[in-house]
């Protein structure tokens, strides 16, 4: 029988993974030169940074139909930190789930997941009356940790380098964490919300695009 986590789609060395790094770092580049040279783009009634440009802002979603922020926002970061921690998250993950599923469907894998984690939280954003701006991408990210865990279930990650721990007890950690973090007010300039909703798109997507029940998969490969 066929495993569905293995798609015959070509891979090589200039994969989407790279791309997407690539992508992430030119933006915050142009970012940094923006800010320090003072250049703003105009609209009729106000002018925006290149940073709120593409960031996610609900009020400049709905009033302003910056329909593309929900996209854009996935590629834009806060700060070298928060680029470095997300790419290194993707390098490390994305490049073996990249090789597992092949490059067009991982391609797809990361948009789908990373833009409905990302309409989600707006439309929580939209209904709580938070004009929080959204930025970063961790939603993606966690979607490919999530990848990860359902194709590789056995693999050990590290945890500061030397606690080893399975794949799905890591995702198990990090939503405990993140409905803590939630809940508690933890880290209140992190968007634990779309973390998990990255978790959630991911779930969605192998269930309906790959026929694939993560928890089964959890289960089989601990009976081993």
């Amino acid at each position: 029988m066929r495993n569905p986590l293995r798609k015959p789609f070509r891979y090589n060395f200039c994969n989407a993974t790279l791309i997407i790094v690539a992508v992430n770092v030119l933006l915050y580049l142009i970012s940094v030169f923006c800010n320090r040279f003072g250049i703003f783009f105009t609209f009729p009634h106000f002018k925006i940074s290149f940073d709120y440009l593409l960031s996610m802002t609900p009020e400049l979603v709905i009033n302003y139909k910056m329909l593309w922020q929900p996209v854009t926002a996935m590629f834009m970061h806060a700060n070298l930190e928060h680029l470095f921690f997300n790419m290194l998250g993707l390098i490390m993950f994305g490049i073996n789930v990249e090789k597992s599923i092949g490059s067009k469907e991982f391609t797809l894998y990361y948009f789908v997941c990373g833009i409905t984690a990302n309409l989600f939280s707006l439309l929580i954003y939209v209904l709580s009356g938070a004009n929080i701006t959204l930025l970063g991408a961790s939603g993606a990210i966690f979607s490919i940790l999530f990848a990860f865990a359902v194709i590789f279930p056995t693999a050990r990650v590290f945890i500061f380098g030397i606690i080893p721990v399975p794949g799905p007890i890591l995702i198990l950690i990090y939503t405990i964490i993140e409905i803590a973090d939630q809940i508690f007010g933890i880290k209140g300039n992190v968007a634990h919300t779309t973390h998990l909703l990255g978790f959630v798109a991911a779930w969605a997507y192998f269930v309906i695009r790959m026929g694939v029940n993560p928890i089964q998969v959890w289960k089989n490969a601990f009976r081993r």
